[in-house]
């Protein structure tokens, strides 16, 4: 049925083949792809066999073939692009976050309100199915009242002064870094599970490298390799590198968050652990595949992801048997199942499954707060 849509993917880096491998799983239409140059957008579409290239952005919005745009470009370009696919009448799929200010993020949350296309925010790590079935099992009431949540988000790639990105640049990336880059995958996952919002921080960031060194040529991200026979050039450094928050959710329960992307050894780690009245849960993405239930007076339990196991409405988000393992790819194919399913069911936004301009317009406002909890060094409260 995913048939009947046609997409367009800007972005051509790491993320935006993510995206058209997982529509063409799910079995969406990907027409064409726009990367930041005709050089590279040939390279993606010949190797993602694809039937176009597109030049310019408003190639895509003047193609009547495309139905959605999936914006897989850096963060300074989504608040303009978005704006421009909704006002054309295009489905908008963005990655995080929304956009660079939460002025911006509100005004793209009541445009997609008053077109009622479908606009959501690729927030795709509550998709692995153990995720979703954490936040079913909240849902039923078996862990009781929440007390407490904990948890991180590591990574490593940014660990010498020699890594670099467009990503380090508060120009292109924004103010915030880690957290708005990961950290704010981490606090939409928690919200999802627990069905509460995040409504007090106290942060505390650290810039551990306030000069980077670029290379001048290009270089490969995510490669672990210190290319120290590459020539560079100083650059000054705004972004933190990791950080500490302190939270309280909207039930009163207590929170903290670890964010960085300088730990060795980490090269994409995610966990919490949710503790309750009745049980803990927790997870690790790297065994993304079990759900560890905890329990004070009997034995603790794994639950391995089984479409046999899980609650009923978990099931549809699963799409290999037990003890086959479904991973990061798949969280961005079962995202965009919840976002083409809202579409050809011409669901309203408040009954959709994915994660909508609304909750990404949130997590800016939660940036927001923490950064000014930051620099002020004091607790601040969200409306």
């Amino acid at each position: 049925m995913y048939d009947t849509i046609t997409a367009a993917v800007c972005g051509t880096g790491f993320i935006g083949p993510v995206h058209i491998e997982a529509l063409k799983r799910l079995g969406v239409s990907v027409k064409g792809v726009m990367g930041s140059s005709p050089e590279k957008s040939e390279v993606t579409r010949s190797a993602m066999g694809l039937e176009v290239t597109y030049d310019h952005f408003d190639q895509i919005l003047e193609d009547d073939d495309i139905d959605s745009v999936h914006l897989a470009v850096p963060n300074v370009l989504h608040y303009s692009m978005a704006k421009k696919a909704l006002q054309a009448g295009k489905h908008v799929m963005c990655e995080k976050p929304l956009a660079m200010t939460s002025t911006e993020s509100q005004e793209l949350v009541e445009l997609a309100k008053s077109t009622g296309l479908a606009a959501g925010v690729t927030y795709n790590v509550r998709f692995y199915p153990i995720n979703l079935e954490a936040a079913s099992q909240v849902r039923s009431g078996s862990i009781g009242r929440i007390f407490s949540v904990t948890g991180s988000y590591v990574q490593d790639w940014l660990m010498y002064d020699t890594d670099y990105n467009w990503r380090v640049l508060a120009s292109k990336g924004g103010v915030l870094r880690a957290v708005a880059d990961i950290g704010t995958h981490w606090m939409d996952l928690i919200s999802n599970i627990t069905g509460q919002q995040i409504t007090q921080v106290f942060a505390d960031l650290s810039i551990v490298h306030p000069v980077r060194h670029r290379p001048l040529g290009e270089v490969a991200t995510f490669t672990g390799k210190d290319h120290k026979e590459i020539e560079r050039e100083e650059v000054n450094i705004e972004t933190e590198d990791c950080g500490a928050i302190l939270f309280r959710l909207s039930d009163g329960a207590q929170g903290v968050l670890w964010v960085s992307q300088i730990t060795a050894g980490r090269k994409n780690s995610i966990q919490y652990e949710i503790a309750g009245s009745g049980k803990s849960l927790s997870w690790d993405s790297e065994r993304p595949n079990e759900l560890r239930i905890g329990y004070r007076n009997e034995p603790n339990q794994t639950l391995f992801k089984d479409p046999g196991l899980v609650s009923e409405g978990v099931v549809p988000y699963i799409n290999y048997p037990g003890g086959h393992h479904e991973g990061f790819p798949d969280t961005f194919k079962q995202c965009f199942r919840a976002f083409y399913n809202a579409i050809l069911q011409k669901l309203d936004s408040s009954d959709v499954e994915y994660p909508t301009f609304l909750q990404g317009h949130k997590e800016i406002l939660l940036c927001e707060a923490i950064l000014t909890s930051h620099e002020n060094k004091q607790w601040v409260s969200l409306e």
